[in-house]
């Protein structure tokens, strides 16, 4: 048997520094992505690898012992963590305009104070389209199965009818009172305050709704189809309880203004989802920037149009009273159904549906009752700025809920 040489430390030592720095100059290869080929790190020596008993010290040694303060370390375990660049593509940025959307709306609302032509072109004629476009996009995000089960809740439909033609009537009759006898406001902007709190609930609430909670979209449309649909019975009686003046309404136009702004487009949109899920795929990124522009053409539009009667001597006391009032109603939507709901499993998100959906009201259907049946200008005041606050105060609430949920 042949007797191996004597190992002794100085050539384990020289064997660990190669096979250190063998180590590291590969390491070095991988991260600016040298080719082997053009490498020229540190060779081993054959006989430094080629004798067992020294490659078995060594090894022993390094197991047991340390080097270095990187010895410990396992190089070949896996390739090194190479830093990677956060590249957002231009799809993702579309998808996350929806983040903006608070941001935009308060910009369109001192674009429409500072230079109201900016918005006057978008008159009454486009306000159906807008939204009837905002509803398709909520059905394209959407499914039939989500309105099934949305119609399982009859207690939750109820609290927010409830909201709608109870509670918050009952705060516009206080704040209309409020705003003739304390602040000694002209009786034709409480009448305006009151008119507000009679309308039914606002498509932007759907949308909120859903920018907030997803699954609760076809809930909170279900909630606002109910009310806009008996609207044409609710509104004239809540409007001669409240005003004490008989309001005629239009039962065609308004049948006609829900299949074109709620029903239609929803059903447009699920249908397409269901059988062209392509062309969904693709549109859907799309979709979240035009809404944000809809929507600031919604907000900017009525404040633009009625700019002369937001900025006349009751303007900033209207302002005020209207703030207070659609705060009110978000507060008493959040905790009253807290309150009803303790038990349900989902109460915040179905808290902050019902807040949308009593603190948001249809004010662009006001306005147009105020213009059409009011001889008075004063009246479409309050309705006026209740568009542009109602949209800034829920669309912030949006904000802040969506960031607390992440």
């Amino acid at each position: 048997m042949a007797l191996h040489a004597p190992v002794n430390n100085q050539q384990c030592q020289i064997h660990r520094l190669n096979l250190h720095h063998r180590t590291q100059i590969q390491l070095r290869n991988l991260y600016f992505n040298i080719p082997i080929s053009q490498s020229r790190g540190f060779s081993l020596r054959s006989r430094s690898i080629s004798h067992p008993l020294l490659l078995r010290r060594c090894v022993s040694e390094k197991i047991s012992g340390s080097f270095d303060p990187d010895s410990g370390r396992n190089y070949a375990s896996g390739p090194p963590q190479i830093p990677q660049q956060n590249n957002v593509s231009f799809v993702e940025v579309l998808k996350k305009s929806n983040s903006f959307l608070p941001h935009v709306t308060l910009a369109s609302t001192l674009l429409a104070l500072v230079f109201p032509p900016s918005f006057t072109w978008f008159t009454n004629r486009y306000y159906a389209p807008a939204l009837g476009f905002l509803m398709f996009a909520v059905g394209v995000n959407s499914s039939e199965k989500d309105f099934l089960e949305a119609f399982k809740r009859p207690t939750a439909i109820l609290a927010g009818y409830i909201g709608q033609f109870l509670v918050k009537p009952l705060l516009g009759y206080i704040f209309g009172i409020i705003s003739v006898s304390i602040f000694g406001l002209p009786t034709p902007v409480g009448a305006g305050i009151m008119l507000v709190s009679c309308v039914s609930g606002a498509q932007l609430s759907n949308y909120a709704t859903f920018l907030t909670d997803p699954p609760m979209a076809p809930l909170s449309i279900v909630m606002t189809s109910l009310s806009t649909a008996t609207a044409v019975i609710i509104t004239p009686l809540l409007s001669l309880l409240l005003i004490g003046k008989r309001l005629p309404v239009d039962v065609k136009g308004m049948v006609s203004s829900i299949l074109q702004i709620v029903v239609t487009p929803v059903a447009a949109g699920l249908l397409l989802n269901r059988f062209f899920p392509r062309i969904c795929d693709a549109i859907r990124p799309f979709l979240p920037p035009l809404s944000v522009l809809v929507t600031a053409c919604c907000v900017g539009a009525p404040l633009a149009i009625n700019i002369e009667s937001v900025t006349s001597p009751f303007g900033l006391t209207i302002l005020l009273l209207i703030i207070a009032f659609h705060f009110t109603a978000f507060v008493a939507g959040y905790f009253l159904t807290g309150m009803v709901f303790h038990k349900t499993p989902d109460v915040k998100a179905l808290q902050r549906t019902l807040s949308y959906e009593t603190g948001m009201q249809s004010s662009l259907l006001a306005l147009a009752l105020a213009n059409r049946f009011f001889q008075d200008p004063l009246v479409g005041v309050p309705p006026a700025i209740s568009t542009v606050i109602m949209s800034l105060m829920g669309f912030s609430l949006v904000m802040v809920w969506a960031k607390r949920k992440e």
